[in-house]
């Protein structure tokens, strides 16, 4: 079996790579953005004939924080839904009857009932900040399910929780919470600083699920059989939540963080600056009920990604 995984160098791509590639009977195919344009239409049509993957894994994005998203929207929403569009849609013209669409939590209402369900999703305003971001994500779900209502392909979609881990994204002004608090307490830690400044009171609560975890579920979700996969979901309605279900408040992950780093100084928290939003977990009792749970504590995966980033991220 031949699958292709876009974006394969990112957290998540790179994390489903590795899965894969534990399978000897699976042929991993991957290209990296010199070798091909995912926004350019006619080659990713052309790439897609000639490899003819049986399957096709959209983990491909352009991301970034709360900054990149207020600073470049229109770069956001036209290169995923260019990304999304080319692989969907030449997936079905290359004959290709599976694939998995990766989005994100960001596709819920802002002000949405917690926890979060599936069927949530266009019942209210999205977050302004990244709601071009969410447009594209809400886009690649419909997208899937319009070519499964008139072509009877098999395209299925995930929506993570907030995900961290080996290989994250580190870079001090767009980072999500976990790596930019691992940065920050390594490099007070490193430089004997005695505080660590963080936004906000630290009251929000948020979920988080390691990278591998999400690879699992991933597979879980792409391996289930055709009939068990469409008792689960509806036609307008296949996206599948994944999450850990385990919630704390930022202050709890910021002095767990503080402790796996081994910080010996002091926590302040700057209530003049804004805590952003209170709460938001997903509701991930679908794919539970499914047979599918996370195995990686919050502590546990923070002492992994910190390992990580020891290794590969310091110069």
């Amino acid at each position: 079996m031949k699958i292709f995984v876009s974006g394969h160098n990112g957290m998540v791509g790179s994390s489903i790579v590795r899965l894969l590639k534990k399978n000897h009977s699976i042929e991993v195919i991957t290209k990296n953005r010199n070798e091909l344009d995912l926004t350019c239409q006619n080659l990713v049509l052309e790439f897609l004939k000639d490899t003819k993957p049986d399957s096709v894994i959209i983990s491909a994005a352009k991301v970034g924080g709360i900054y990149a998203n207020n600073q470049f929207p229109a770069e956001f929403i036209y290169q995923n839904l260019m990304i999304q569009n080319n692989l969907i849609h030449g997936s079905y013209a290359s004959g290709i009857q599976k694939l998995l669409f990766l989005g994100s939590s960001c596709i819920y209402p802002k002000l949405a009932k917690q926890p979060i369900k599936e069927n949530y999703l266009l019942t209210g305003k999205l977050e302004p900040t990244n709601e071009p971001y969410a447009i594209a994500k809400i886009a690649g779900i419909k997208m899937c399910e319009s070519y499964n209502r008139q072509y009877g392909l098999d395209y299925r979609s995930v929506m993570p929780t907030n995900l961290y881990g080996q290989g994250d994204n580190f870079h001090p002004d767009n980072s999500h919470v976990v790596p930019a608090l691992i940065r920050r307490f390594h490099e007070a830690k490193t430089s004997n600083s005695k505080t660590v400044v963080i936004w906000g009171d630290g009251s929000p609560m948020r979920e988080f699920l390691y990278v591998d975890d999400m690879a699992k579920a991933s597979m879980f979700v792409m391996n289930l059989k055709r009939r068990a996969y469409n008792h689960n979901t509806e036609p307008g309605l296949s996206h599948i939540n994944i999450g850990s279900g385990y919630e704390l408040s930022i202050k709890e992950l910021a002095y767990l963080i503080k402790d796996i780093v081994q910080f010996d100084g002091k926590i302040v928290f700057d209530e003049s600056k804004p805590n952003g939003t209170m709460r938001k977990l997903l509701d991930s009792s679908k794919i539970n009920k499914m047979g599918w749970k996370s195995e990686i504590s919050i502590k546990d995966g923070l002492y992994k990604t910190y390992d990580w980033y020891k290794k590969y991220m310091i110069i």
